[in-house]
């Protein structure tokens, strides 16, 4: 049996790796992904539908099928101002769960990140908490919450912090054992191989992944 899968986020490191993985996928016969302005891909399987995420009326009637994966965030520098990095990080997945409910999609699949909590002090993580108690509180068929700790992969653009984190991480990465194995890095190509392969084991309830559980996936 193929399947349909609905992804947010299509452009970014994580979301860019899984849509490759989708399109060449003998389980999914039909990707469609929702994006602010033209990708410029092209794929038999690829639907691309460009939509205004501010207004729910402009897509509402592509969430159905099998999955919807979130892949979509942002970052400080490209959305310095807090109210509409709320929306991307918060508002948007959110509203696509709610979406995925009402029109009958089993799975839900967002990246959100390591040390998500909504009690933070930290503005990031304190985000991304609050959008993990809100999914949880839809009580969704089958919910799937990826917490990456540094996520390193080839990026559109340069990122010269992320860049020196990343070389830091190889050597902190193996002094990482036990509980703090979870804040070892973790690949934006393995996060995505990780919700492919989850997403066709049919689990229902919630579950999260933490970057150890992530790259033993």
């Amino acid at each position: 049996m193929a399947y349909k899968a609905i992804l947010i986020g299509a452009t970014g490191l994580i979301g860019s790796n899984l849509l490759s993985i989708l399109l060449n996928s003998s389980h999914y016969d039909e990707v469609v992904i929702l994006v602010r302005r033209d990708s410029g891909l092209q794929h038999s399987k690829l639907r691309q539908h460009i939509v205004n995420f501010d207004d729910e009326n402009s897509y509402a009637a592509f969430i159905n099928g099998h999955v919807v994966f979130s892949c979509l965030g942002t970052t400080k520098k490209h959305t310095p101002e807090k109210k509409q990095y709320y929306k991307i990080d918060h508002d948007y997945p959110l509203q696509m769960a709610q979406l995925s409910k009402k029109n009958g999609v089993n799975q839900f699949h967002v990246v959100s990140s390591i040390g998500a909590n909504k009690d933070s002090s930290i503005f990031y993580t304190k985000t991304k908490g609050e959008l993990e108690d809100d999914l949880k509180a839809l009580r969704l068929q089958s919910l799937h919450i990826y917490q990456p700790s540094m996520l390193i992969g080839e990026r559109k653009g340069n990122r010269a912090i992320e860049n020196l984190y990343g070389a830091i991480f190889k050597i902190s990465d193996p002094l990482l054992i036990g509980k703090l194995k979870k804040y070892r890095s973790v690949k934006g190509a393995k996060v995505a191989q990780a919700m492919y392969i989850k997403s066709l084991e049919h689990a229902t309830g919630t579950f999260t992944y933490t970057s150890d559980q992530i790259n033993n996936i």
